[in-house]
């Protein structure tokens, strides 16, 4: 079971996230809402992590078309994507690796938001199978249909962990998607959908394929990375995401390289996305080119120091990986003081700030600097919030760390 998280968790998380406009005039390829100004700007504030500004104007766009489900799809997009951030789960490294199916992580979702998350989806979903009732060939029902549905797994695989559920409606998407392609093969955004599926897919073991009830589904990783980049390359409103995604997959497969350079064009072209840059970083870790990725952690906290380069950076996550990179080099003293930095940080998740807790005890254990590691394991012990570190904490309270 462990070894499936780094192959289905980005398939949920990733299947319909928002994405970027074509700068290119409506074709008939994709939904004419897309090309509004206001959705445009929109975008420009959310792939900028301005979550705020990126609401309001989506807002303004949906009291302005309250029965089109794009509209509701943006809200959602930007409600969903904004509660992700701010409890510290878009940095990748938290689902790219085994132990997320495993995690005891709890998130306390406040329930006005979720469910405004739940209305929006709902509604949108809803208007949706109206509009198809009534026209089979509607394709931008479908789309729409699509999107919601992915976004929605994106928002219960991370939030709450209901794997089983975001899987079958990563399925839905998908099937959403192929219709639209059926009824229109150049509508390249549902090509998004469809492509994380068939690389996801092909990557689960058949047991795990069993377990999910994904009976018959079948798969495809190149055809996949094609679709995605044609997506990236065509998309109106799934190009962002879609080289997302192709940045991620290809991780998983060990391409780093690709990966790297799908990941620059980001940055390149979203200087002030925080999450593009810090994941630039994190490829370099996992390319194993340490003192490479130390440098870009420490360049993206330099631009944090910058006044207004960055829309609320989540620092923490920023920290964390220059520590983890830096503890894989030895460099213990500068990784207890990069876990103390990450627990320091006032926007902190609870479930990170007790992480880099009880790393920072470890490290301060190996420097023999018991009484300050103690009290950093005791700090990631202490009752209330989150409770997943506790374990490995009141076993270092008992035993010192030894790398081992």
């Amino acid at each position: 079971m462990r070894r499936v998280g780094r192959w289905w968790l980005p398939m949920a998380l990733l299947v319909v996230a928002g994405g970027l406009w074509a700068q290119t005039p409506a074709g008939g390829h994709s939904d004419a809402l897309n090309y509004d100004p206001v959705v445009r700007e929109g975008y420009e504030h959310f792939y900028n992590l301005d979550y705020d500004g990126a609401l309001a104007r989506f807002e303004q766009v949906l009291k302005a078309h309250p029965q089109d489900p794009m509209a509701m799809d943006y809200v959602l997009m930007a409600t969903v994507f904004r509660e992700l951030y701010h409890q510290d789960l878009l940095d990748t490294t938290y689902y790219a690796h085994d132990n997320f199916l495993t995690t005891k992580r709890e998130v306390q979702v406040p329930s006005m938001t979720r469910a405004r998350i739940e209305s929006l989806m709902n509604d949108a979903v809803a208007l949706c199978d109206q509009r198809i009732k009534a026209n089979a060939k509607d394709k931008d029902a479908y789309f729409a249909r699509g999107y919601a549905r992915g976004m929605h797994a994106a928002f219960i695989t991370l939030a709450d962990h209901s794997f089983v559920t975001a899987a079958h409606q990563g399925l839905q998407a998908r099937s959403d998607s192929e219709q639209v392609l059926k009824l229109d093969p150049e509508y390249a955004d549902a090509k998004m959908a469809v492509g994380i599926q068939q690389f996801a897919v092909a990557s689960l073991p058949r047991f795990v394929r069993v377990m999910v009830g994904m009976f018959g589904v079948g798969g495809n990783k190149e055809h996949g990375l094609e679709l995605l980049r044609e997506a990236s390359a065509h998309g109106v409103v799934t190009s962002v995401e879609s080289r997302t995604a192709l940045s991620l997959f290809l991780r998983h497969d060990a391409r780093y390289q690709e990966a790297i350079v799908v990941e620059e064009g980001l940055a390149k072209e979203y200087p002030h996305d925080y999450l593009f840059r810090l994941e630039e970083a994190n490829l370099l870790k996992d390319l194993g080119n340490g003192p490479g990725a130390i440098a870009s952690y420490k360049a993206v906290l330099a631009d944090a120091e910058r006044k207004g380069y960055f829309i609320d950076p989540r620092l923490q996550l920023a920290w964390f990986g220059l520590a983890d990179t830096q503890r894989g080099q030895n460099e213990v003293q500068d990784a207890a003081n990069g876990y103390l930095q990450a627990a320091s940080q006032p926007n902190n998740s609870d479930w990170l700030r007790k992480r880099a807790e009880l790393n920072a005890g470890e490290m301060l254990d190996l420097l023999h600097e018991r009484d300050q590691a103690v009290k950093e394991y005791q700090m990631a012990a202490a009752g209330g919030g989150d409770q997943s570190q506790v374990e490995l904490a009141r076993r270092y309270l008992k035993t010192p760390y030894t790398g081992r």
